[in-house]
């Protein structure tokens, strides 16, 4: 299948699905938010694939969400498509029979913060900037947000981090349990690699099997997640607050919310 925003490559038991937006710093517009759930769909058939590896072409790992693409529609008919896209690629990436390794560097914000994090193992640098930022913007996290943060930090520390959208670096991500490995700049790809290859030479059947157990029972409850995130989404992207939001970004000044 040919891709216009994304990269995918399978060498054997090892597939890397790359990013590849990088100028626009990976940020995913909906035809990448599309690309992505039909990609992740397609893997489902590749059953010789028992590592896919995601990173980010250029400079970072990504963005989030294309706030440029946000400023320039207001068709919250069309913008309602863009979140079955995001819920599609969202469960299609959870359910892969296969282990998925977030490969970061640079930037990780948003959406592509949340998908970095629907990832079985995250490697970030340490000089990586990470943030669930939605609500600089006056939204919610999406992309299954909610669901990845909880299920790694718990459900009081999610709300605060996601309410207070703070940017952190690799240490400070890795001392919350947002990611697995905080390695020094330059190095992530070569971590990963070896990371790929300790699974590959691994009884990686046995692991994925243990996967699917502990995802299909968690499954409903990310569905309602989903199904809150794109109501909840879909309210926000008609607020004062996040118009308020998107235009202080484009503009480079802080935004100034009233609470509506």
């Amino acid at each position: 299948m040919d891709y216009e925003t994304i990269k995918l490559e399978i060498l054997e038991r090892k597939a890397v699905l790359t990013l590849n937006r990088p100028n626009a710093m990976n940020a995913m517009d909906s035809r990448m938010m599309r690309e992505l759930a039909d990609c992740f769909e397609a893997l489902h058939n590749e059953k010789g694939v028992q590592v896919l590896v995601i990173k980010g072409e250029g400079k970072v790992f990504s963005a989030g969400g294309d706030v440029k693409m946000m400023v320039s529609s207001t068709d919250f008919a069309d913008f309602g498509g863009i979140m079955d896209d995001v819920s599609r690629l969202v469960r299609a990436y959870y359910t892969l029979p296969m282990i998925t390794i977030a490969q970061i560097h640079g930037a990780s914000a948003g959406l592509g913060f949340s998908i970095a994090l629907g990832s079985d193992i995250v490697v970030a640098e340490e000089s990586s900037k990470l943030a669930m930022n939605f609500i600089g913007i006056g939204l919610i996290p999406d992309g299954g947000g909610h669901f990845f943060m909880k299920e790694r930090v718990g459900t009081p520390k999610a709300k605060q981090m996601i309410w207070e959208g703070k940017v952190l670096n690799g240490q400070e991500a890795l001392a919350l349990g947002l990611i697995d490995y905080n390695v020094p700049p330059g190095t992530a790809a070569a971590t990963v690699d070896q990371i790929v290859g300790k699974l590959l030479a691994s009884p990686i059947a046995a692991m994925i099997e243990t996967k699917k157990i502990l995802h299909d029972t968690k499954l409903p409850e990310l569905e309602a997640i989903l199904a809150g995130e794109t109501k909840g989404q879909t309210a926000m992207r008609q607020t004062k607050d996040h118009l308020e939001g998107i235009q202080a970004f484009v503009e480079k000044r802080t935004p100034e919310f009233t609470g509506k």
